[in-house]
């Protein structure tokens, strides 16, 4: 076979056929290593492309794990084991219900009763609430002493703090779903797509310019063979010097456009604003969870020192 006829056939084919398949002969040639020349980048645009690339991982990571926030569960995997009644009503309700109840079945009634709403949240908190609920009745029901059981009672006030702390950590959840997931979604899915986009324009016009110098030079396509020029640039007609020139425009244009969005993307201050915004909301569920948890802290202390002196006097009063 004539390789260097065939060369031919394919450059003239090169020059009719669309700007798409022009740049996939291009980049063949480039993955090949046929490609004599190839149009170099700016040092700037490469370093903000980096930049951009590592804006990009940064998000990816962060949302890897902050998207943990939209499962309510993410703190107590063994949800799954409790029952629908388990799930039922608030542990709010369950004490207002178990207050009125007047014996042991109106009691488990009033634990297992079907939920007025939607089921109870999976947190950890809202389980460790159900599950002293749970014990603090088991304790009433079997207490025979005079009085209130000091444990049933120190589990029931449990209870209730923690349902508390729990719908503290589920509007903390909203507050980051809102403030900070949507912003950094946004930012990696539109905003680095923007500048995806940008770059890929970038790209595609780089390799229609080498295209057409490619063509011009009559070393579209060479599968190995030498170049007739031997070395020699050849003379340019003036349609493909001007030629050259609209492509090289193009690319030129292409690459101000794509810097322009690249430091937009890098320079705008919303993924910072949203990091901000997910701090706070994380501040203002500990600060809530420490003021509730503050409170229940002497109720609970009270209780245990009654139960050790009610406990002395009657170790003194057998002795």
């Amino acid at each position: 076979m004539d390789f260097k006829n065939f060369g031919k056939t394919l450059s003239d084919f090169s020059a009719q056929v669309t700007p798409f398949a022009s740049r996939t002969f291009q980049y063949t040639k480039e993955q090949l290593g046929q490609a004599e020349d190839r149009t170099q980048l700016p040092p700037d645009y490469i370093d903000l492309e980096k930049r951009v690339d590592a804006l990009k991982q940064a998000h990816q990571k962060m949302l890897t794990v902050t998207s943990q926030y939209q499962n309510e569960a993410y703190d107590y995997p063994p949800n799954i084991k409790e029952s629908f009644q388990d799930l039922g009503r608030t542990v709010t309700e369950k004490v207002h219900l178990l207050s009125s109840a007047t014996s042991p079945a109106e009691a488990q009634a009033a634990l297992v009763a079907p939920p007025s709403a939607k089921p109870q949240p999976k947190t950890f908190s809202h389980a460790l609430a159900r599950a002293s609920l749970a014990s603090s009745q088991l304790l009433h029901q079997h207490h025979t002493g005079a009085g209130e059981d000091p444990l049933a009672t120190a589990l029931e006030k449990v209870a209730l703090a923690e349902e508390r702390v729990g719908e503290a950590r589920l509007a903390q959840d909203a507050q980051i779903q809102s403030r900070f997931l949507a912003g950094w979604n946004t930012t990696l899915n539109t905003n680095l797509q923007f500048a995806t986009r940008a770059r890929k324009n970038v790209e595609n016009s780089r390799l229609s310019l080498d295209a057409v110098k490619a063509h011009a030079k009559g070393t579209t396509f060479k599968l190995g063979v030498p170049g007739s020029h031997h070395g020699q640039e050849p003379e340019l007609s003036p349609e493909a010097q001007e030629e050259i020139e609209k492509a090289e425009d193009e690319f030129v244009t292409q690459t101000e456009e794509a810097v322009g969005v690249m430091k937009n993307v890098l320079d705008t201050p919303e993924p910072l604003r949203n990091l901000s915004e997910l701090i706070a909301a994380q501040m203002e569920y500990h600060k809530k969870a420490y003021e509730i948890l503050s409170e229940l802290a002497p109720v609970i202390d009270g209780l245990q020192t009654e139960q050790e002196a009610a406990y002395r006097q009657s170790r003194e009063e057998a002795s």
